[in-house]
């Protein structure tokens, strides 16, 4: 199976050469001084535009933009700048809040994409809106899925916004020391997308059809320097912090971790090379990055959240990019079988272990962490990174060190072999249970992407390594995908051995073969109401090896798409359990019977994800499941609720209701979370979660007020309150400043 699939994923990259023709614009140097104020006074901006015409997106993808988009690109030795009119027949700006790193949907705004190394694989995006807010983004994998777009990566550079009669304007200076890219280079791959929301246009520079993401990298455009591109300076930044601080644990009073504490640490980032950089952390502090929203999951398995500590962003996808992350967004299980992703890197299992005496995860202290990754040539990639955390005796926590090797070899015009080597060492195996001395796990990949992305997949094997020496320490996985305007074809399956394990990456299960083949078709009919949509049948199973069937959901699925830009997604699926251990389907932490092992289950349910008009002030998402669950019955809604004070924040109400009944009992989760998120200017911004989790018994506060006083620097005070639902009592309670600063040598 292994060798014929990956005969069939190389047959693909190389035959696949029809991608849609563009025609280069040059990019003059200048002398001019520029000044970033969204007034386009100077002289550059005088000649005709680099590039505009842009084509429509949505409403439809097969015409001009009924607003046009100018663009004006120009570089001195220090920085790259950019300016772009933007004009609209509207002036109702829909703007979400001030805050940094917005999301483009629902807003008004433009984005500029740089592939600074030509190979329509990773790129850098920066973004700006009329208000003058800006965003930027690092996109992998050629921006085929939506988990390669990062927003969470920052970095320094300037942008301003005006606004006219008409049209507005948007100028940015990057600079280069801020971007990787090939020194001496003379070529770029360039694209632009624009969200003119209040007139319900989306457009691009370069035409994409509507199945593909905006932000897809087969989409570019060459831009040509006059000459070469200068080396961009010492590229050596020191991002110091200090803290200060009070915590206390109202349960447990031994806890050596609480009360006052005074912190000190920072980051080095130096530039080996224009395209080569090396990143240093000592004692780093996450403390204030965002809150997770928490969800409740009724699956057996282990969930995941994103990575948004600083440190493990840039040039991520080297490290996290391997195993199968490619799920399937039309189809949705509540089994679990059909969201399941594995990995054998997740750079969040870093900084957070078990605590042996609890069996809960914990935060783990990270001691320091090093990394080098970049490009090395025209078609080599390189990413090192070596980590270690502290042993923590009270909670029975070993100190571990984390070595994780990544290499990449560009083949063909997108596609790319990858392999991995990550290592962890356990020092002191023997303070905790169930530790092992060391994890290791080898891995090889071949990824696939051709010129037009009509065709995408990959297909790996990876290898454990453990001190018990087991059989069954491997996984393999492969995945095709074919996407044009009117079919969508995937194809998935994965074997994972019995005793496959990687410790810092995401298994939530072994010892199976999972096939996943899911088939849609589009259609666009001529209305004013909808825009199009895809109806289709997917299936997700699970077959333990030498006994059979353990999982399975299958049914039909129809995605409705609506002029006013809302979205629908509708699944009825038939669903099959059969349970190896005892499992908690109430979710009552095991205060009522458990369902028993050895035992399988059929039932039917049927679930609507809807979003709506986000160009409202008022806007919601819902997802509502009714149905069968397991041997009784499940009534679900999951939804979030927002309001938008335009343009000072936002005010959102998540909520999860789960009705579950069956024959062993029957239970009410709640899960309530009232989130305010004000922005008071472009520098100054407050957020509050509040989260009641009937599941736990639990009440969250976190409450972050940030003021970014200089490019990248600011000051965090951060306060975290936990309570005890049931009887109101605290359980742990904190308060924090931290104030940082970015510092250019």
């Amino acid at each position: 199976m292994l060798k014929y699939t990956l005969f069939i994923l190389v047959s693909f990259s190389v035959f696949s050469q029809d991608q849609y023709k563009v025609t280069p614009f040059k990019v003059i140097s200048t002398i001019e001084k520029i000044k970033i104020d969204g007034v386009l006074d100077e002289l550059v901006w005088n000649k005709k535009p680099n590039t505009g015409n842009f084509w429509q997106n949505f409403p439809k993808d097969s015409v001009k933009s009924a607003n046009q988009t100018d663009i004006w690109i120009t570089y001195d030795d220090k920085n790259l700048y950019l300016a772009a009119k933007c004009y609209t027949k509207t002036e109702k700006y829909i703007i979400s809040s001030l805050r940094r790193d917005f999301r483009a949907g629902g807003n008004d705004n433009i984005s500029f994409v740089f592939d600074t190394f030509n190979d329509k694989t990773n790129a850098f995006m920066f973004g700006i809106n009329p208000y003058g807010v800006v965003r930027e983004a690092l996109i992998s994998n050629g921006g085929s899925d939506n988990a390669n777009f990062n927003l969470f990566w920052d970095n320094k550079w300037k942008g301003e916004s005006k606004i006219y009669d008409g049209y507005w304007i948007a100028e940015i200076a990057i600079p280069l020391s801020t971007i990787r890219y090939k020194e001496s280079g003379k070529q770029w791959n360039f694209m632009s997308y624009r969200f003119d929301t209040g007139s319900n246009e989306t457009s691009t520079l370069v035409r994409t059809p509507q199945n593909q993401l905006i932000f897809n990298l087969a989409f570019t455009v060459p831009m040509l320097f006059e000459k070469g591109l200068p080396k961009p300076g010492k590229n050596v930044s020191i991002i110091p912090y200090i803290t200060a601080g009070n915590s206390k644990d109202f349960i447990n009073k031994a806890n050596p971790d609480v009360g006052q504490k005074l912190g000190i640490g920072g980051d080095i980032k130096l530039g080996l090379t224009s395209s080569l950089n090396l990143d240093l952390t000592y004692n780093p502090d996450f403390s204030t990055v965002e809150a997770d929203r928490q969800v409740t999951n009724l699956t057996r398995f282990d969930i995941t959240y994103p990575e948004q500590r600083q440190f493990f962003l840039e040039n991520s996808d080297l490290f996290s990019g391997f195993g199968t992350l490619n799920i399937n967004p039309y189809f949705l299980s509540i089994n679990g079988a059909a969201t399941q992703s594995i990995t054998p890197f997740f750079s969040r299992r870093i900084g957070i272990a078990t605590d042996t005496s609890t069996g809960l995860s914990v935060t783990n202290k990270m001691i320091y962490g090093a990394r080098i990754s970049g490009k090395i040539g025209n078609n080599w990639r390189v990413g090192i990174m070596n980590t270690q955390t502290e042993k923590d005796e009270f909670r029975g926590i070993s100190g571990a060190n984390y070595t994780v090797s990544a290499l990449q070899r560009k083949i063909f015009s997108r596609s790319n072999i990858s392999a991995i080597f990550i290592n962890k060492e356990t020092f002191n195996p023997e303070i905790g249970k169930n530790l092992s001395r060391f994890n290791r796990v080898a891995g090889l990949e071949y990824n696939l992407a051709s010129d037009d992305n009509r065709w995408s997949g990959k297909i790996f094997y990876h290898h454990g390594f453990t001190p018990t020496n087991a059989k069954g320490q491997f996984a393999h996985g492969a995945n095709l995908f074919y996407s044009v305007q009117k079919f969508t074809v995937n194809w998935l399956h994965e074997l994972v051995g019995e005793n496959y394990t990687s410790e810092v990456g995401f298994v939530p299960r072994n010892n199976y073969i999972r096939v996943s083949p899911t088939f849609g078709r589009a259609f666009f009919p001529k209305s004013k109401i909808l825009n199009r949509y895809i109806i289709g049948v997917g299936l997700e199973q699970y077959n333990r090896l030498g006994f059979g069937r353990t999982d399975q959901a299958f049914g039909p699925f129809c995605s409705l798409i609506f002029q006013n830009t809302s979205r629908v997604l509708l699944n009825v699926n038939q669903n099959f359990t059969y349970l190896f251990n005892d499992f908690d389907a109430l979710r009552n932490n095991g205060k009522q019977t458990f369902l028993k092992k050895n035992t399988s289950y059929n039932y039917l349910n049927a679930s609507i994800n809807y979003v709506s008009n986000l160009r409202k002030k008022l806007s919601f998402f819902s997802q509502p499941l009714i149905g069968q669950y397991y041997d009784g019955t499940i009534l679900s809604l999951n939804g979030t609720l927002q309001y938008r004070i335009q343009p000072y924040g936002q005010i959102s109400m998540n909520v999860s209701y789960n009705n579950i009944n069956l024959k062993s009992g029957k239970n009410e989760l709640f899960l309530i979370g009232p989130k305010f998120d004000i922005t008071f200017r472009k520098d100054l911004f407050w957020t509050t979660f509040l989260q009641y989790n009937s599941q736990f018994e639990n009440f969250n506060v976190n409450s972050r007020l940030q003021w970014r006083f200089a490019p990248v620097s600011d000051f965090f005070l951060v306060y975290t309150d936990n309570y005890n639902s049931t009887v109101w009592m605290p359980k742990n309670r904190a308060i924090l400043a931290k104030l940082t600063y970015w510092f250019n040598l």
